[in-house]
């Protein structure tokens, strides 16, 4: 009775995951192939997930990296089911999901900061987060000539626009390009300029963009309500001291149990939380170590 039981708990189980898309791929939690859309300030962290999950899983991610504007319409006109965000969904965004009676399962898997930088030639190491939002409502601010953002859709320029209480940035002084990638080489370039990127492209800069890395430095942060100066630091990210930090989320949107919800499970699991560990940002949850301890030590003897 206990074998039959068990026979048919595997049976539910298997038949739970294996599921079609309406394109009529076929898809378990860790196999077929899946296109996954992700807010550009995390490509290289979601990238080292995905050649991980592939490396382990008979599974193919295609990932495309846009600004959060363009992720977020990926995901609500159904073009594309999975998505990673620095943020949740709206109320409004979340409704129009229902109306279409489809129910995204959203996933916390790390925090991330947002981080300032300027050419490593400039003196100055610190900035106030106070000034940032004058320069962006368009008060004069001494040190600052320039923000540079990565894109004006991007997750950075939105969460400054809030800080700053504006409905958009302004035209002057604020200068944007297509990827972190080309803001940070503009830093590296020029002087008196400060870049807005996220923090994953500092902690774990890709190969293409390292020889620019020394051209930049990360500025520490001083909080609208603080006196002092914070780096966006890992640990000081996880005691809560750093003033830009922000939630990361997966969201599936596949409506069945296919690669979006095994993504899900993976990021936010141990081997997941390893990688995001490994790479400067905090996870949800810290891995687990085993220590083993040994009340004699035992002597290899040479030849």
């Amino acid at each position: 009775m206990k074998r039959f039981l068990a026979l048919a708990l595997v049976t539910v189980i298997v038949a739970s995951c294996n599921d079609k898309d309406k394109t009529g791929q076929k898809q378990t939690i860790l196999t077929g192939e899946v296109t996954v859309i992700t807010d550009q300030t995390l490509t290289p962290i979601i990238e080292d997930q995905i050649a991980v999950f592939e490396n382990e899983y008979q599974a193919k991610f295609n990932l495309i990296s846009k600004s959060e504007g363009e992720v977020i319409n990926e995901l609500l006109n159904g073009s594309i089911k999975v998505g990673v965000l620095a943020r949740k969904l709206s109320a409004d965004e979340q409704n129009v999901f229902n109306q279409r009676k489809i129910y995204p399962k959203t996933t916390q898997f790390a925090t991330d900061a947002i981080a300032f930088i300027r050419n490593s030639a400039d003196n100055d190491s610190l900035i106030a987060l106070q000034d940032v939002i004058n320069f962006i409502n368009g008060k004069p601010v001494e040190r600052i000539e320039g923000l540079v953002f990565d894109n004006p859709n991007s997750s950075t320029a939105r969460e400054l626009a809030t800080l700053a209480k504006v409905n958009s940035l302004p035209e002057n002084g604020i200068f944007s390009f297509n990827t972190n990638a080309e803001a940070i080489k503009y830093i590296s370039e020029n002087r008196r300029m400060i870049g807005v990127v996220g923090l994953n492209w500092i902690s774990q800069t890709p190969e293409d963009i390292q020889k620019y890395k020394s051209g930049i430095k990360v500025l520490s942060v001083k909080s609208l309500d603080g006196s002092e100066y914070v780096a966006p630091s890992q640990s000081n990210i996880a005691e809560g001291k750093y003033p830009l930090a922000r939630d990361l989320f997966v969201v599936d949107c596949q409506g069945f149990a296919g690669l979006g919800k095994g993504f899900s499970s993976f990021i936010a699991g141990e081997r997941g939380q390893r990688i995001i560990l490994k790479s400067g940002l905090l996870p949800i949850r810290i891995p687990h170590r085993k220590i083993i301890t040994r009340s004699q030590i035992q002597k290899v003897k040479s030849n």
